[in-house]
């Protein structure tokens, strides 16, 4: 019965295809015989016949008269008989029970054993069920990398039956899987994860494919058991989100050339609206005529500064921005930006000051463009929404033990912002009034593209208002790679005690925290009688050009109310340089052009008396400014080439007017012939190239000119780049590319002429 329920279970383990365990039927197992039957004691047999034996041959011997020793040896033997019969039959009835006891323990083992088996079995055959249901590969491979065992899925999923996997290898089926070295094997076993492709008769389908190598301390026997659970709808799926992302990025990149070609095409007529009107302004106008070009210029200027934000908005988009950081002098940027803004200041009668605290590094690790352009945002709103009093730009340096960080603050005396509209205006395409009666127009881009500027360059921005009072916008960079400035700035002005009189309260504020963060006095009045209480040890005064007359009426009255001995310095607007020599007449040492640079003004203070300065003059333009630099009095020879007649018409028009002589090409071949050609005696002072043009474009022409004054061994000719690519990335190119200097289109006429005469004079 053993052999027979073994063969049976054999076989029912051994089958793949067989009945799942549910369906067969548990059978019992008959323990074997351990011992054949052992005969039972009877009355019968050989003890009991020779009792009898011994007992008659004891009477016969007793009735014979046979010797009494004879009977009783008999007798003897008989009761020794009978005794060992007795003890014979209860030995044998206690191994009978022995091994019933033995036997009947032995069967339950077995059962016992056989039951667990058989639990064991099937506990395997319904995990591999399960297993199976899951649908996961599971794989058993040896140290050689032959299949041990692989499940019903895996078969099917190759398309071979499962008895026929044993001894192959993966390679066999396509599947590329190799095996781990032993030099992997860490603590005698090895987690391994990859992504295996393997072919079906339905196409190929992925798989997340976990592997556990395992060695044996004691035999060093290796086997790999995989299991690989299929991921075809997720490769599937981040396919579709691959190739989307191309085409939303491919779509991205078209939008952002769309734009940026169309930016450029718009400029350059914009260039000749911008410029023409320019010069059309500086001609004899009836003041209606003024008016209706005033409106030309501030329409074009609205236009170009929407274009701008299109073309900076989108690049962002893209992603294409990448902060490019370099060496940046933060006083500079400052103070050029507040003289660019200036004019539209001035324009509305309101003041714009600038102030650094002197523990502001000289340098910094930034991106010079990108801080500038946020600059420009923050102020150029700042004064369109402020109409009476001013702004106020100030820096300075915030540092903990483990940030360092440089703050700017835009401060105006606007309407200021209700509480809601704080973080709304950071979003793209809202600004602080959205109704259609709104007063200052514009596209609401300004300040989200600022956000995300200083957010690429590592700082934040925010702002905190309130309605009625005004806003103050703070953004804050990392002060990386910075180079400190000199330590005794803080006391330069120690000693020194100023008086500032105006009625433009911000731009005096400015001055006045500059002269006190370096060690000096200042008080502030707003008229000569405000100003009398402070003469005592004044020592210089500094007195706006606005409040004072053409005979000098002020600063006679102020001397004579105490300020005698005081160097007195007028502060003026760029539109009343003209005036310089009547304010020197009247008694006015020297002049501080508003909004007063801050290192300008500690160099004047710092001079001891003001006869020791050097006597201000009228600012020159033209040839005789050139005559001042130690230019030619006869101007400069121009080399303009361009393709566009209009801008070409424009900044001929404007250096002609400056006094200097003009040559003009329509392509850059025409300008390197032009160039070669001139020799030594006729070579041109300074060439403005554009950048595109047919037959050559300004790059290559510029190469060309380049290589020539190599071979001729002649100084090198200076070359301004004109282009309506305004992007920081377009200037460092042409100026690695040879240029001496770049400007944007359109065109300034005054700060043509600048740029132009700035090469020479440099």
């Amino acid at each position: 019965m053993i052999a027979e329920s073994a063969r049976k279970e054999k076989s029912r383990a051994e089958s793949v295809d067989g009945p799942s365990p549910a369906t067969v039927k548990r059978q019992r197992v008959a323990p074997p015989p351990l011992a054949p039957d052992l005969p039972r004691p009877t009355s019968e047999g050989l003890p009991f016949l020779t009792v009898v034996a011994s007992v008659v041959l004891a009477g016969l011997s007793h009735l014979t008269g046979a010797p009494i020793f004879i009977t009783l040896g008999l007798l003897a033997t008989g009761l020794a008989g009978v005794a060992m019969h007795l003890r014979s039959r209860r030995t044998v009835r206690r191994a009978a029970a022995l091994l019933d006891e033995t036997a009947a323990r032995s069967r339950a083992e077995i059962e016992t054993l056989a039951d667990r088996m058989w639990e064991m079995q099937e506990s395997e055959e319904r995990f591999r069920g399960l297993i199976d249901a899951l649908g996961d590969l599971v794989v058993h491979r040896d140290r050689d990398g032959h299949i041990v065992y692989a499940n019903k899925v895996f078969a099917s999923l190759v398309g071979t039956d499962q008895r026929d996997l044993a001894g192959r290898t993966l390679a066999e089926h396509g599947i590329d899987v190799g095996i781990v070295p032993d030099a992997a094997f860490s603590d005698h076993e090895c987690l391994s994860s990859t992504d295996v492709s393997i072919r079906t008769p339905n196409g190929p389908r992925w798989f997340s494919w976990i592997e556990l190598s395992v060695r044996d301390k004691d035999s060093g026997a290796v086997s790999h058991r995989a299991i690989a659970r299929d991921i075809t709808a997720r490769k599937r799926a981040e396919s579709s989100l691959i190739t989307a992302r191309e085409r939303a990025e491919y779509a991205s990149q078209a939008k952002s050339r769309f734009l940026a070609t169309v930016s450029h095409e718009i400029r350059t007529p914009m260039n000749g609206i911008m410029g023409m009107a320019k010069l059309l302004a500086d001609t004899n106008l009836s003041p209606e005529q003024r008016t209706y070009v005033g409106a030309v210029s501030t329409s074009a200027s609205a236009l170009l500064a929407l274009i701008e934000d299109l073309l900076d908005y989108s690049k962002i988009e893209a992603g294409r921005f990448d902060p490019e950081p370099q060496p940046t002098s933060l006083r500079e940027i400052a103070d050029n930006i507040v003289e660019l803004m200036a004019a539209k200041a001035f324009a509305k009668n309101i003041g714009l000051g600038c102030h650094v605290e002197p523990d502001v590094p000289q340098m910094i690790m930034a991106d010079p463009g990108r801080v500038r352009q946020v600059l420009l945002n923050l102020i150029g709103n700042a004064i369109k929404f402020t109409d009476t009093g001013g702004v106020l730009v100030s820096i300075a340096r915030a540092r903990t033990d483990t940030s360092d960080r440089i703050c700017f603050t835009v401060t105006d005396t606007g309407p200021g912002l209700h509480e809601d509209d704080m973080e709304r205006i950071f979003e793209e395409f809202e600004q602080s009034d959205g109704t259609s009666t709104r007063t200052h127009g514009g596209a609401g881009l300004g300040l989200a593209i600022s956000r995300r500027l200083v957010a690429a360059m590592g700082g934040a921005i925010s702002v905190s208002s309130r309605l009625g009072e005004g806003s103050e916008f703070v953004f804050e960079i990392p002060a990386a790679g910075a180079t400190e400035a000199p330590q005794n700035r803080q006391n330069i002005l120690a000693g020194r005690r100023a008086v500032i009189v105006s009625k433009n309260a911000v731009e005096a504020d400015a001055i006045a925290r500059t002269i006190r963060a370096h060690g000096g006095a200042v008080d502030v009045a707003a008229t000569a009688s405000q100003a009398t209480p402070f003469a005592e040890h004044c020592d210089v005064l500094l007195i706006d050009a606005a409040l004072e007359d053409g005979d000098g009426r002020l600063l006679k009255r102020l001397r004579q109310s105490g300020f005698a001995d005081c160097e007195a310095i007028t502060l003026i607007a760029p539109t009343d340089r003209g005036m310089l020599g009547e304010f020197r007449t009247n008694g006015y040492a020297t002049f501080l052009a508003r909004p007063v640079r801050g290192e300008t003004l500690l160099r004047m203070l710092l001079t001891s008396h003001a006869s020791a300065l050097p006597p201000p003059k009228p600012e020159k333009t033209g040839a005789s400014s050139l005559r001042a630099h130690g230019g030619r009095q006869q101007g400069l020879s121009v080399l303009i080439a361009e393709d566009n007649d209009i801008n070409a018409m424009l900044a001929r028009a404007t250096l002609l007017k400056a006094g200097h002589r003009v040559k003009v090409v329509g392509n850059g071949k025409a300008a390197v012939e032009a160039v070669t050609e001139a020799g030594l005696k006729n070579r041109f002072d300074v060439v403005l190239m554009d950048l595109h043009m047919p037959v050559m474009d300004g790059l290559d022409a510029i190469a060309a000119i380049r290589r020539h004054e190599e071979e001729m061994a002649v100084p090198p000719v200076p070359i301004m780049v004109l282009s309506a690519d305004s992007q920081e990335k377009t200037r460092h190119t042409v100026l690695a590319h040879g240029a001496s200097g770049f400007v944007t289109k359109p065109l300034d006429p005054d700060a043509l002429v600048h740029a132009v005469e700035g090469q020479v004079a440099a």
